[in-house]
């Protein structure tokens, strides 16, 4: 499952890098389907941040690798 979530994240990393940020992969919990994610960079600090978690990263998460259930950030 790491692997695939690494894949999907691959796909958001482009837009996050535009906004001068990116996302780094914690960990991945396999038996809940939650996600560890750190939003690096302008996305660490932005505001906005939480809402690009939720609207952007978990969303195209969830869509890509049906297991993921929850995205978390540390």
């Amino acid at each position: 499952m790491r692997e695939e979530v690494e894949k999907a994240l691959d796909l958001i990393r482009p837009a996050l890098e535009n906004d001068g940020g990116n996302v780094e992969l914690i960990d991945v919990d396999e038996a809940t389907g939650t996600v560890k994610l750190r939003l690096v960079g302008a996305c660490g600090s932005c505001p906005m941040s939480q809402m690009t978690l939720r609207m952007g990263v978990e969303r195209v998460l969830k869509e890509q690798v049906p297991a993921v259930k929850e995205v978390v950030a540390v």
